[in-house]
């Protein structure tokens, strides 16, 4: 069986959204918060980050792709997306 994929938005400390996209949401926001090495580097000066959004997709070539058309998103849009999910 193959993995789920997730494309999610963290917020920053800053107030910003990051977008990104892994198998494990809990695991990467973790990894967002606590490792140098595994961190983005947009996140690492920005932390703490709080999981704003995640949405399941059905592969990983979905999930990049749905990563793609977020980043492109205004950041009003963006901050729409992570009003709908609460």
């Amino acid at each position: 069986m193959s993995p789920s994929w997730f494309v999610y938005l963290v917020r920053c400390a800053d107030s910003s959204l990051y977008c990104g996209v892994t198998t494990d949401v809990d695991r990467r926001v973790s990894e967002h918060n606590q490792s140098n090495a595994l961190a983005a580097k947009y996140t690492r000066v920005r932390r703490p980050v709080v999981l704003a959004y995640s949405e399941q997709c059905e592969n990983k070539r979905a999930a990049y792709q749905r990563e793609y058309a977020i980043k492109k998103l205004s950041k009003q849009q963006k901050e729409q997306l992570v009003e709908q999910q609460v």
